[in-house]
């Protein structure tokens, strides 16, 4: 990583705008970030370089490669691309998974560029939830792999995100992504992140109160682009839609076995937490028959205030497991994504549920997942039922995830706190 480089990389990276697509009236973007084209100026006249940022989740290992290009000294320069691969299982049960990830790297980036290119790793819920000891023996096994590889692998180039950060660089790629880290209207959106081992909240507060009533934990401060940002944000470690599941199974067998009979059940789950001024509790109900009863379904969750600015709030963004479930279900176009109010989630488990026989092919845990998913957004973060969700695996061919935000990250140190 050399200081010609490094001088190279200035405190914003310019967006291409141009609008993504219509999005769900009253909500009308701003412009939105658009990948830049394959620049034609000669090689004397641009400069072109990478990040590469490893994902190490619960449940797989994902590689993304950034290509940035500068035309001149004096220009910002342009994110061109992403290149993704997934591999399973996660980095917790399959080590190997970066050694792997590597060689599509070296194919990737071209091989002048290798030794000024920075190698990341970021371990999250996967990693969290193991023994201390035995995420250290994984983190330190995953180094040596990254050692010995011909990249530019800095000091603290491999270690596990909390998941404050997780959620607040999520936002970041997001709002970059859609244009509204740039715009005059000082509008945002927020971003709901439902992985395997945890989910995240983030979004941008309309009132002062929320801050104020919240735990100094779940506000993250940061500057970016000459902003400085104020978040609400929270990581439930155990709440993601593996863990959820998991945990919920597990309670019904005496001998914590999974009988093959539950394939052809449906379970109703939900989980009560957020307390936002004394922390977290959860309780989980879970019924086993073969039709839901949404009556069983307790709200007693997030206080009033907090439950009002969540309602009041801009347009949120749901990814990772939100939109894989959806697509599942049929509820939206896999290769588009869509708006979607949570109505939508409630209506398509109800029939998921009554129709297990149609999509036990798919998945035979689809009724439990729907079903979760729809009592984490009503009883979890009090959403109504006519809040609007965006579903979007994609912007603009960029995932909608925390690593192009943990790469900014790196480049300029947001540093959260």
């Amino acid at each position: 990583w050399t200081p010609e480089i490094i001088h190279t990389i200035p405190e914003a990276f310019h967006p291409v705008p141009e609008v993504l697509h219509p999005a769900p009236e009253p909500y009308n973007p701003p412009e939105v970030y658009q990948a830049a084209p394959e620049a034609s100026s000669p090689d004397n006249m641009m400069r072109v370089f990478y990040g590469i940022m490893f994902d190490a989740g619960s449940t797989g290992t994902r590689i993304h490669i950034y290509k940035f290009i500068q035309k001149d000294p004096v220009e910002l320069p342009v994110l061109v691309n992403e290149m993704y691969h997934a591999v399973k299982p996660g980095l917790s049960a399959y080590k190997d998974n970066p050694e792997e990830l590597l060689k599509i790297a070296k194919k990737t980036v071209p091989e002048e560029n290798w030794r000024m290119t920075p190698v990341v790793l970021k371990a999250t819920a996967g990693l969290r939830l193991l023994p201390e000891d035995k995420a250290n023996a994984l983190l330190k096994e995953v180094r040596e792999v990254f050692d010995e590889s011909p990249f530019f692998i800095p000091n603290n180039s491999v270690s596990i995100m909390n998941g404050k950060n997780e959620g607040v660089l999520a936002w970041v790629t997001v709002n970059f992504l859609t244009g509204h880290l740039y715009s005059n209207t000082k509008r945002t959106v927020g971003i709901l992140d439902l992985g395997g081992g945890s989910t995240q909240i983030t979004f941008l507060p309309k009132s002062k109160k929320t801050i104020q009533l919240a735990p100094s934990s779940y506000i993250a401060r940061f500057n970016l682009f000459n902003e400085t940002y104020q978040l609400y944000t929270h990581s439930y470690l155990g709440n993601g839609l593996f863990a959820a599941r998991l945990a919920t199974l597990g309670a019904l067998g005496a001998d914590g076995r999974v009988s093959s009979t539950l394939y052809h059940l449906s379970i109703g789950i939900c989980l009560s937490f957020m307390d936002v001024v004394t922390g977290i509790w959860r309780t989980v109900f879970a019924y086993v028959f073969s039709g839901l009863d949404w009556k069983v379904f307790t709200s007693s969750c997030l206080p009033k205030k907090f439950r009002e600015n969540v309602k009041g709030s801009s347009i949120f963004y749901a990814f990772s497991y939100y939109f894989d479930r959806a697509v599942d279900s049929g509820l939206i176009d896999g290769s588009r994504g869509g708006a979607v109010e949570v109505r939508d989630f409630k209506k398509r488990a109800k029939e998921v549920c009554n129709k297990m026989t149609k999509y036990r092919a798919i998945s035979p845990y689809l009724c439990m997942d729907m079903t979760y998913i729809t009592c984490l957004l009503k009883e979890g973060f009090g959403f109504k039922d006519s809040t609007v969700l965006q579903l979007a695996k994609k912007v603009n061919n960029v995932e909608t995830s925390w690593a192009l935000g943990a790469t900014f990250d790196f480049f300029r140190n947001l540093d959260i706190h």
